[in-house]
């Protein structure tokens, strides 16, 4: 057993990344297992850029309202609690909300040459202000 009492914090790469974003990296793949988890903290109005896993993602929100998009231009307002699961090679993005923070455990499961993620270009302020707009929901996040 190995007690993890904390993990330290990292600004995300401003070339994978929109605004302030901050992730504690839980668990990095390492060979034979190739579970990556991390705690992934947006301020409002900051989302990843376009991106797919090879092996899909999980997104489990622990705080605040977020947005999830994909390119067929399906958007799903989220909140504390709620879960997202991105099938294998879906380009998708996440983050905030241009008013609420919003932090998640993101869980992916590498290819064995790292978490297995290919990184695409950035959301356009346009398509994030889209998403805002379109995002369709199952309770009321506000």
């Amino acid at each position: 057993m190995e007690h993890l009492t904390s993990t330290p914090t990292a600004k995300a790469p401003a070339e994978r990344f929109t605004g302030d974003v901050h992730v504690n990296l839980i668990e990095t793949p390492t060979e034979p297992a190739r579970l990556a988890v991390g705690l992934v903290r947006f301020t409002p109005g900051a989302r990843t850029n376009w991106h797919s896993h090879a092996n899909g993602q999980i997104l489990h929100i622990t705080d605040g309202v977020g947005l999830v998009g994909t390119r067929d231009g399906q958007v799903v307002r989220v909140g504390a609690g709620e879960t997202v699961r991105c099938p294998a090679g879906e380009e998708h993005w996440h983050g905030a909300t241009d008013t609420r923070l919003m932090a998640h455990i993101a869980i992916v499961v590498g290819d064995g040459d790292g978490d297995g993620t290919t990184w695409l270009e950035p959301v356009t302020d346009a398509q994030y202000a889209a998403a805002g707009r379109d995002a369709t929901q199952v309770r009321d996040l506000t």
